[in-house]
């Protein structure tokens, strides 16, 4: 056997191999076989190499907190009776720190409220504040912005010139608690006869089925603990602002009993102040 054709059987019988290609890995036969989930991350580490970012809820401007003080009847210049919210402002909203999306990924302003002794706060907390030379305050909340052009820090906000009469505004707070209440308190189910030989007054009656399933599902509207809870209350009107008595009166009832803390902020309308996705 000569010498060329020796190299030629020994060619044919050694399978070559063929060069690794992005295309050919990502062929429609191999991506039918990925999972739905590590195809998404696939195509996402395809276009780009950061992380998505998940933005949060931006509030429509800054705001203020406030104390609720009770519930009384406004009558505005026509006579009409007007149930109002009287919220009162102690000694505080003030900036305590201006964050931004350089050095925190974001833009927000964190505001304090309540003025209180030293030995109230924890040293941690005393620290922060005295960064800025700000005095010791009990309430810190955020305030997510699109911009933090114009604030400082200890810089006081005014609620004169924050909000005027007649503006819409988000109120939030903590409800009262009621503590562990029935089932026709809590989710308003109606109860059974109190005559006629009925012997299910208040009863919550049935909660499932026997055999199938065998359990009662998750979820179920049943008694347990009411109240206590954090709500906010959209689009209320602002009626009077009162720069003596430094309190603001909003239309309506506002949740939590007298001494709570509120977070008023302005109200929050997609395409007029909150954009658009």
């Amino acid at each position: 056997m000569s010498l060329s054709s020796a190299s030629a059987s020994a060619s044919a019988t050694i399978p070559t191999t063929k060069p690794f290609s992005s295309s050919a890995a990502l062929s429609s036969s191999f991506l039918l076989r990925l999972p739905l989930k590590r195809l998404s991350a696939l195509s996402l580490n395809a276009s780009s190499s950061k992380p998505p970012v998940i933005s949060a809820s931006m509030e429509a401007g800054v705001g203020v907190m406030g104390t609720k003080l009770g519930m009384m009847s406004y009558f505005d210049s026509s006579g009409t009776v007007i149930p109002v919210t009287v919220v009162g402002f102690r000694e505080g909203n003030i900036v305590t720190q201006v964050k931004t999306e350089a050095t925190d990924g974001y833009d927000a302003v964190q505001v304090g409220y309540r003025r209180v002794r030293d030995r109230k706060l924890t040293k941690p907390e005393l620290g922060h504040l005295e960064k800025s030379g700000i005095i010791p305050l009990r309430h810190l909340q955020e305030f997510r912005l699109q911009s933090v052009e114009g604030f400082e820090p200890n810089q006081r906000l005014q609620v004169q010139e924050l909000f005027n009469e007649g503006d819409l505004v988000d109120v939030s707070g903590t409800t009262i608690g009621k503590g562990f209440q029935g089932g026709i308190k809590r989710h308003n189910f109606k109860r059974g006869l109190m005559t006629h030989g009925s012997k299910s007054h208040r009863q919550l009656g049935s909660i499932g089925a026997g055999t199938t399933p065998g359990r009662v599902y998750k979820g179920k509207k049943m008694p347990g603990r009411m109240g206590g809870t954090k709500t906010k209350i959209r689009k209320l009107k602002i009626i009077k602002i009162d720069n003596e008595l430094n309190v603001v009166m909003i239309n309506g009832a506002l949740p939590g009993k007298p001494g709570n803390l509120l977070r008023i902020t302005p109200a929050k309308i997609v395409g007029k102040n909150i954009p658009k996705n």
